[in-house]
């Protein structure tokens, strides 16, 4: 079997303790929402979260050759992929104040962009807890 050293994938962080073929299913992102795609146009949706995983990428064709994206799980099984720094710190956030709360209770995420206040004509992918 040859390697492939072009393009790689690990994950690096979950919600959840992942099985090696969760770990294999996660990273495949070809097959996952965008959340850029879903809120151009400043939609706000909502996703009712399972878990979510951090995917560290290293991509030889890409201008920038090493990344991360976060794949989120949505109960119903729809997945979701971002690249955005800031939906990232906004979630982690929200999923730190959570950790020690086992309340059983759903975890809803809406999902929206705000205008950038440093960049004018620009705006950022953000979520909130519902």
């Amino acid at each position: 079997m040859s390697e492939n050293t072009n393009y790689s994938s690990k994950v690096t962080s979950s919600s959840k303790e992942l099985s090696p073929r969760e770990k294999i299913k996660i990273k495949d992102i070809s097959a996952c929402e965008k959340l850029e795609e879903l809120t151009r146009n400043g939609e706000h949706f909502e996703i009712n979260l399972d878990f979510y995983a951090e995917i560290s990428i290293h991509n030889e064709k890409a201008d920038d050759k090493d990344y991360s994206n976060v794949v989120l799980v949505d109960k119903n099984g729809t997945r979701y992929v971002t690249g955005s720094d800031s939906f990232k710190r906004s979630l982690v956030d929200i999923m730190n104040e959570l950790e020690d709360i086992d309340d059983g209770e759903d975890i809803i995420i809406d999902v929206y962009t705000k205008p950038s206040k440093n960049y004018s004509g620009k705006s950022f992918i953000t979520c909130s807890l519902k």
